[in-house]
């Protein structure tokens, strides 16, 4: 329904108007991250969907992990102790996406989708893999050492000892001390963080299989937390799963300035990327607040709305371009590194506190929610590894099933029981 609704926008890149500069998004944040916006502040604390641009630094402390999404829907995703710098995200004439990034220290995942023919380059060590096909591997470097273990696809690295090709399920290892020594191993021995990025591919893949162009970010986590519907008079339009007629899309966030642009409003719900950025939220008699897609052709820094407003509705107003401080609107959530052993999902809370992929039908949840008011269910960990997340409950996998198709479904979510449901007040939350 997504595609049908945007195809006839989708070509157009998503750089900004008359600009070759592009904007990718911080896509999962996870325990302690920063980012260093290239604006003089240095680092600051990192939230989910901050926009990240050209010459931005991103790095992640003691059991900190975070994922970069770039157009097509290919990730990055970086393990604890890590540091990336996006020296180029630019735009060729032609359309072609360049990405250049540099891993000054770390663990790095890569799953590279290798769409529309854009480039991708990974400097690590003294070492460089350019991509321009698909590829999904994990890098690791060091002042002593540098390694590259390849899961699938094949690639080239070119480094100060020659070019070295990898293929499938093989790893090259660079010495740190002697630039022209090097081996490639057989096999990849497994990391244990391996299996979140295994968990978190499976799913971008699930939920976003069915989105063919070339511009993908965030399309999986729409599909997760939320449905399309075809409303009479306004044609497809979005709305995400535990709202209502009192809900405000605008009242959870964070205004960050970057240099060249000013403030960009950055969505706290963690389905909050396209439709913060593209088309317009409208607000639907007896349904609520509900985003149209469209508006592809251009960047917007600030959310667009459309049509009749509610009663007493209050617009997001941009900070004064002089404080350059983070400014907080409503609440952006709290992430930790531990899973709590159980969650309430209250009504209008549009998916707020629901990690992606923790628990199953949302679609069908939400239906119990509006009757009820709230639920208390039991979440797995957000692609749990033993290791750094507790308490270890199941995958919260199980058979994914799309939102989009869920409607069809009647079952309950299956893997995490409903503990308790109540009803609660139905009154609407204003801005702070």
């Amino acid at each position: 329904m997504f595609l049908t609704a945007a195809a006839c926008a989708l070509l157009t890149l998503p750089a900004l108007a008359d600009s070759q500069a592009r904007i990718v998004r911080l896509s999962d944040v996870q325990g302690s991250v920063q980012i260093n916006k290239n604006t003089g502040m240095g680092f600051e604390n990192a939230f989910l969907n901050l926009p990240i641009t050209q010459g931005a630094q991103v790095r992640t402390h003691d059991r900190g992990r975070a994922e970069i999404e770039f157009e097509d829907g290919s990730t990055l995703r970086l393990a604890p102790n890590t540091t990336v710098e996006f020296s180029t995200l630019g735009l060729r004439d032609s359309g072609q996406r360049i990405s250049v990034i540099n891993l000054v220290d770390g663990m790095a995942y890569v799953n590279w989708l290798g769409k529309s023919g854009d480039e991708f380059s990974l400097n690590f060590s003294r070492e460089k893999v350019a991509l321009d096909h698909a590829a999904h591997f994990r890098v690791e470097t060091s002042a002593e050492a540098a390694n590259l273990a390849l899961f699938k696809g094949d690639v080239d690295i070119e480094g100060p000892g020659g070019k070295v090709a990898v293929e499938k399920k093989k790893t090259a290892n660079f010495d740190g001390t002697n630039e022209d020594k090097y081996t490639v191993a057989s096999k990849v021995a497994e990391d244990p963080l391996d299996s979140w990025d295994k968990d978190a591919s499976a799913y971008h893949d699930q939920y976003a299989k069915n989105n063919s162009t070339p511009y993908g970010y965030g399309v999986s986590d729409m599909n997760y937390y939320g449905s399309y519907s075809n409303i009479p008079g306004y044609g497809m339009m979005w709305q995400p799963y535990f709202t209502g007629v009192g809900w405000d899309p605008f009242m959870n966030g964070a205004w960050s300035w970057y240099s060249g642009y000013g403030y960009m409003f950055a969505s706290a719900y963690p389905w909050g990327w396209m439709p913060y950025h593209y088309g317009n939220w409208m607000f639907i008699p007896a349904m609520g607040w509900m985003w149209q897609p469209g508006g592809f052709n251009s960047w917007q820094t600030v959310p667009r709305y459309a049509g009749t407003l509610p009663v007493n509705f209050h617009p997001l107003v941009a900070p004064a371009t002089g404080t350059l401080k983070t400014v907080v609107v409503g609440k952006l959530g709290t992430d930790s590194a531990l899973a709590s052993s159980h969650l309430v999902v209250n009504a209008r809370s549009a998916g707020l506190g629901i990690e992606r992929g923790s628990l199953e039908n949302l679609h069908q949840l939400s239906h119990q929610v509006a009757r009820s008011g709230f639920a208390a269910v039991q979440p797995a960990p957000q692609f749990a590894v033993s290791s750094q997340r507790a308490p270890a409950f199941s995958s919260g996998f199980g058979e994914l099933q799309s939102p989009m198709s869920s409607s069809s479904s009647s079952s309950s979510p299956s893997a995490h029981s409903t503990l308790s449901t109540s009803h609660a007040s139905t009154g609407g939350a204003g801005h702070k």
